[in-house]
């Protein structure tokens, strides 16, 4: 029998006793293996309820009162500054539904995500969210800095739960739950993520994208660092969440604690789930 103090909790928990914040953490390699630290601790969503936000999208797309071929047109009142590019084009600019969405999610666009809201409306997207079972999770507004001091609320388990769904294709059908995760699959700020993967598993040149990838969504705010999603490898997918907060640097910048030691714990679980030919353990 394995020394309880070698398992992957312990490895764990050991990693962060010098981690100077509070990381809340959700796996599952979709086997019955499910591990947990602080999963149902609320954090700060940051850009991660963007994740919902596109669920909430398919939802009206399954339910025929949305199109994705729908346009949406960039206001003055959608102008956030922060991530994406569309604070660099013109006001006036229309986009698709699609592509709006896409650009909320794979670079994380503020602009976008506010049209987004204002398309679907907060109420509706919350809708969606408890009507999913994440109870702990709520987007409280659209991202307005000057106005507002949070986006939303989540756990990781919420979070965890609903990247399981994608996973399974059982979030609202199977092909919703595909156009989402070809959607977080071109996410570019995966680093707590994939910081400290082997460089063979991150270059596309070596492998078949359609068994190894990352699927995901990340954000960051001044009070949380968080990233979760789907880990595709040749023995299988699995889920990981990590949220962050009560750490004491606020900054921006690419070796930030929370994203090292996110990167620290991610290959833990990387090298546990391929050591063991996908799965976690007990």
């Amino acid at each position: 029998m394995m020394d309880a103090r070698l398992n992957l909790k312990a490895r764990i928990e050991a990693e962060l006793k010098s981690y100077d914040g509070c990381m809340g953490i959700y796996l599952n390699d979709l086997k019955g293996n499910i591990l947990c630290i602080n999963e149902d601790e609320e954090y700060e969503t940051a850009s991660t309820i963007k994740t919902f936000i596109l669920g909430a999208l398919f939802q009206e797309i399954e339910n025929g009162s949305r199109s994705l071929s729908d346009m949406l047109t960039y206001k003055k009142e959608h102008y956030i500054d922060g991530s994406g590019v569309l604070k660099s084009l013109e006001i006036g600019t229309s986009l698709s539904v699609k592509n709006t969405a896409t650009l909320m999610i794979i670079v994380s666009d503020n602009i976008a995500t506010n049209m987004m809201i204002e398309y679907l409306g907060v109420d509706s997207i919350n809708s969606f969210i408890h009507a999913n079972g994440f109870y702990k999770t709520t987007l409280h507004n659209p991202i307005d800095f000057a106005k507002y001091d949070k986006l939303g609320t989540s756990t990781p388990k919420d979070y965890g739960e609903l990247f399981e769904k994608i996973a399974r294709g059982t979030l609202i059908s199977e092909n919703a739950s595909r156009q989402i995760l070809e959607i977080c699959k071109m996410q570019h700020y995966n680093s707590m993520l994939t910081k400290a993967f082997p460089q063979y598993f991150m270059d596309s040149d070596n492998y078949d994208e359609e068994v190894i990838f990352v699927a995901s969504k990340s954000g960051s705010m001044n009070a949380c660092r968080n990233d979760g999603g789907i880990v595709s490898t040749p023995y299988g997918k699995y889920v990981i969440v990590m949220f962050n907060k009560d750490f004491s640097d606020s900054m921006y910048y690419p070796d930030h604690p929370a994203t090292i030691f996110g990167a620290k714990v991610s290959r833990l679980v990387f090298d546990q789930y391929l050591t063991l030919e996908g799965s976690f353990g007990k």
